[in-house]
């Protein structure tokens, strides 16, 4: 069994000798200097009360590509909250994803470490007898022992599900979390997004909600914003970390119907890539005549994204009521890049699943009035592993050294955003047994500097990208760049190595 090292001495009554106890003032003494000092118009003055911790709220987005937000240029999307937090605070533009799927991003954003280490190299199947081991300390197992209330709301996707034969199931409650709240009890993906939370015939919910909060037209995302609300107004007297895990906007899309009609009449969608759709079918028509794969002008993408931004919004607002906003660090991204056939990640190239720009570098927004400077941008390479050891040390906590970290803090940049502190690689191993069904292939990538190489396992090709100069990946200079090359090689190559990291993977 795992045991915390405590940071802070314990004190326990009853072990020290009487001969060394301080003496104890009489009851007539102590009133005797307390009237002196009452009739000198002094008082003893009262020890200084230590600074409560920041409050940490993590709001992550499921497959929110890099460019879907107004604040990085999105003309189509409506997020006024989201590029209000931008303007009071900062957003990056080269902010990436360990890897370019869902599961081994979660793992790092808990671990610190990247997926070669805690060993999640791709999404978890609902059946997978590999959940994130609980021998790791995770980030909210170190913010709980240091006093904060832990809250998860929304996707988990770190385990393997009874309902569909998993040997065990391991939840959030078991990596350090005091609740978990509406979270999936087996696999996700399939659009039911409207209570009762039951996906066609089936029947059983597929959320760990069993109430209804909102009216029969509840809508998952904005339940979700709801007990993410209530979760801060009941931890208000208390230093807390707040995980908001949205399932939107993963596919299928579905938004509310209302809002989805708003942007149909904004922008005509695009032709759907799909000729059948499960939720078109329940309907009782054949194709796609509700845009939910339309892979441009999303209705649903656009809808849903909406939905989370109010769910900003009302966090933002209910921070500031309780006089908590200036002590609460706020942070917005997503686990991977735009899924290619609802949306399009240009000018990036990929999308979900692929290495390339447009599978990883993902939006991520940071909110802290008075410590956070407002209206700045920073084009340092960060990665979700940097989580980690950054929140805690804006709570000023000692990292565990049991958990080996791959991240480093950025809170110094995130309070002054010029500072250039990355100086090490960002890594990527996503080794596959066969290509990801949305066109991803077996590789691992090295970003240093303005250089990111990618080496493709399946067919041993190589190629060497200058991102500043070429952030769409559209010229392959390693015959050009042989030193470069093969230096960021053999450091790709070297760090597998001493990792223990294979390249093939036997399917799951």
């Amino acid at each position: 069994m795992r045991r915390f090292r405590s940071n802070n001495p314990v004190h326990l009554p009853g072990n020290e000798s009487e001969a060394a106890a301080p003496a104890r003032p009489t009851a007539a003494l102590l009133g005797a200097t307390l009237a002196l000092a009452f009739l000198c118009g002094r008082l003893p003055a009262e020890e200084p009360k230590e600074p409560r911790p920041p409050n940490i709220i993590f709001i992550l987005a499921d497959d929110l590509g890099w460019a879907e937000l107004g604040c990085y240029g999105n003309k189509f999307n409506e997020t006024p909250h989201l590029d209000r937090m931008a303007r009071q605070g900062l957003h990056f533009t080269e902010a990436y994803a360990a890897a370019p799927v869902c599961s081994p991003y979660r793992a790092s954003f808990l671990t610190g470490q990247f997926p070669a280490r805690h060993g999640i190299l791709d999404y978890l199947r609902p059946n997978t007898a590999n959940p994130l081991s609980i021998d790791h300390v995770t980030l909210a197992e170190m913010l709980k022992k240091n006093g904060y209330a832990t809250g998860m709301i929304g996707k988990w996707h770190l385990s393997g599900y009874r309902y569909h034969g998993a040997a065990k199931e391991i939840r959030a409650t078991d990596h350090g979390f005091d609740e978990e709240l509406a979270s999936e009890v087996k696999g996700v993906g399939n659009g039911a997004n409207f209570w009762p939370y039951v996906f066609r015939t089936q029947p059983i919910r597929w959320l760990n909600i069993r109430e209804n909060l909102l009216g029969k037209n509840e809508y998952l995302v904005d339940r979700m914003n709801h007990e993410a609300v209530r979760f801060i107004e009941r931890n208000r007297e208390r230093p807390f970390f707040l995980y908001l895990s949205h399932y939107a906007t993963h596919s299928i899309l579905n938004g509310k119907p209302a809002i989805v009609d708003k942007y149909r009449r904004k922008h005509p969608p695009g032709k759907s890539v799909r000729k059948r759709c499960y939720l078109c079918q329940d309907a009782g028509k054949q194709g796609d005549p509700g845009n939910h794969w339309a892979p441009d002008h999303n209705p649903h993408l656009a809808a849903m994204l909406e939905s989370i931004d109010d769910g900003v919004g009302m966090i933002l607002a209910k921070l500031k009521e309780l006089k908590l906003d200036k002590n609460t660090l706020v942070v917005f991204s997503s686990d991977n890049g735009g899924e290619s056939q609802v949306t399009s990640n240009s000018p990036l190239r990929g999308g979900k699943s692929s290495l390339y720009e447009g599978g990883i570098r993902v939006p991520l927004v940071v909110h802290w009035p008075g410590t956070v400077p407002a209206g700045k941008t920073c084009s340092t390479p960060t990665s979700n592993v940097d989580f980690y050891p950054t929140f805690l040390a804006a709570a000023g906590i000692t990292p565990d050294p049991e958990q080996k970290l791959d991240g480093i803090s950025i809170l110094a940049q995130l309070k002054k955003p010029a500072n250039e502190l990355r100086k090490a690689p960002l890594f990527w191993h996503y080794p596959l047994a066969k290509p990801h069904f949305l066109g991803g292939h077996s590789g691992g990538a090295i970003r240093q500097g303005p250089w990111k190489l990618i080496e493709w396992f399946d067919t041993g090709k190589v190629e060497l990208f200058n991102i500043e100069e070429d952030r769409g990946e559209a010229n392959n200079l390693f015959a050009q760049r042989k030193k470069t090359s093969e230096q960021l090689l053999s450091q790709l190559r070297s760090w597998r190595k001493e990792l223990g990291a294979k390249t093939t993977t036997a399917k799951e």
